[in-house]
């Protein structure tokens, strides 16, 4: 099947973002909803993308290699040793708590990138992109009060690209 422009750029979009959700990919498409969101999968790239066990979208090996992106991003333990991520979620992984540390709220997490990058983002932006960190398997949740966030990965020992 020959894939337009659009549909390789947003096929993409699912190959680096895996696991994704509807809403990440309608914001970062510029669509009106999640159901539209699922209807262009459906309509355009059936063939290239699933659904995970937890219902996240994730790109078939096919698709990666039509693309030519590299998927293999885990090193010898199992941990990513690439993530492809959105600016805010490149942000709060730079400056959320470290594995060795003592996690911390969305808050708190939402105030360090204020100060680092001279950004004012939602909370609510905050924990999604907290919460993508840790389905891509580099954030932990502990709950406590309110969920809390630290890493679960050294932050040396992954390479983060903005996409």
């Amino acid at each position: 099947m020959e894939l337009s422009e659009e549909e390789r750029e947003r096929l993409g979009d699912i190959v680096r973002l895996q696991p994704t959700k509807n809403k990440e990919l309608q914001e970062r498409w510029d669509v009106d909803s999640g159901s539209e969101v699922h209807q262009y999968l459906e309509n355009h790239l059936k063939e290239y993308y699933y659904r995970d066990e937890n219902s996240y979208i994730c790109a078939t090996a096919e698709a990666a290699d039509l693309l030519g992106i590299e998927t293999s991003t885990e090193d010898d333990d199992g941990n990513p040793s690439i993530l492809r991520v959105p600016e805010l979620e490149a942000q709060a992984f730079a400056v959320v708590a470290g594995p060795d540390d003592r996690s911390e709220s969305v808050v708190s997490v939402l105030n360090k990138i204020r100060a680092e990058f001279d950004v004012d983002p939602e909370a609510g932006d905050v924990r999604r992109a907290l919460q993508s960190l840790r389905r891509k398997g580099v954030v932990e949740v502990i709950y406590r009060t309110v969920p809390t966030f630290k890493l679960l990965v050294e932050r040396d020992s992954v390479d983060v690209k903005v996409v």
